[in-house]
């Protein structure tokens, strides 16, 4: 009935759907190992004798006995849901077995965030430089950490956005959503400094010179590489991005005693669940300290 049915699939994404080779071998050795694990080859599948159940034996196989991970679990069940999916569109099959067979969830990877130490570092101010590039460096960097901004919603910030009389910025988040940030009076002084070096701008408030002085929007990437520039001197973490300084302002807030829904709010999160993943890293800091400091926690009795 479905003789070299799982080469024809194949041939599918690799010719209809324009998958890279790949992707398209992946599928297969997927696949391949399905169908080894049933006791056929790819050519003696049969589509029809499979059962819901041997989908959800061969997912327990995978963890149990092969240890394998969530996520590659998960991408094998992917191959053998889009082959069903092929399988039924073209008539080969009555019904989708995978479709309510679920994949184990995966673990959410933890934040990560610079060290206090780091930041100290990072953010030293040389009240005596004149050169605007360097003030406006150093801007980004204390913004970005006092904050939590998006680099989009920083780079989008105009100059009427920012009142340092009242202290605070207006930010225009996902979806155009307008919330409002407060700033100590140290950060108002450090914008008022940078738009006396930076003079009338471009109506963005963050720009780059060219080499005929004219001021214009400073774009993404080129924030991106401020960033990375300053926090790789001063870090040893992987990744030196803006995003990192986002997690780092709401684990230090978190950890200084702010209520989780005003973060939520500072980081104009839709939902409290994309909040609560830093209690988690929170915690984590915790028990490593007392791992670390307590004379029992190590004591297996």
């Amino acid at each position: 009935m479905t003789k070299r049915m799982i080469e024809n699939f194949l041939t599918y994404l690799e010719v209809e759907k324009r998958y890279s080779p790949r992707t398209v071998q992946t599928y297969r050795d997927d696949l391949a190992e399905f169908c080894e694990w049933l006791g056929w080859t790819t050519d003696e599948f049969d589509a029809g004798a499979v059962t819901e159940d041997d989908v959800k034996e061969w997912i327990i196989h995978l963890m149990e006995e092969k240890h394998n991970a969530p996520r590659s679990v998960k991408q094998k069940l992917a191959a053998l849901h889009s082959l069903y999916r092929f399988l039924l569109r073209i008539g080969k099959v009555d019904k989708d077995i995978t479709r309510r067979v679920t994949a184990p969830k995966t673990d959410k990877p933890l934040p990560i965030f610079f060290k206090p130490a780091e930041m100290e570092e990072a953010t030293a101010y040389d009240h005596d430089a004149d050169d605007p590039e360097s003030i406006r460096n150093c801007l980004i960097i204390q913004m970005l950490y006092q904050t939590g901004m998006r680099r989009a919603e920083m780079i989008g910030l105009k100059d009427s956005d920012i009142d340092t009389r009242e202290g605070q910025i207006r930010v225009f988040g996902k979806r155009s959503k307008e919330r409002m940030i407060p700033i100590g009076e140290g950060l108002c002084a450090m914008i008022e400094r940078y738009r006396e070096v930076r003079g009338d701008g471009c109506g963005m408030f963050f720009v780059r010179w060219k080499k005929d002085g004219e001021p214009v929007p400073l774009t993404i990437a080129q924030l991106y590489n401020i960033v990375r520039a300053r926090m790789g001197e001063v870090s040893t973490l992987k990744k030196h991005s803006p995003h990192v300084l986002r997690h780092t302002f709401a684990t230090a807030m978190l950890n200084n005693g702010a209520d989780i829904r005003t973060i939520q709010q500072l980081l104009g999160h839709a939902s409290l669940a994309a909040t609560q993943i830093y209690s988690h890293t929170t915690f984590e800091q915790i028990k490593k300290t007392y791992n670390n400091a307590h004379p029992r926690a190590k004591n297996k009795q």
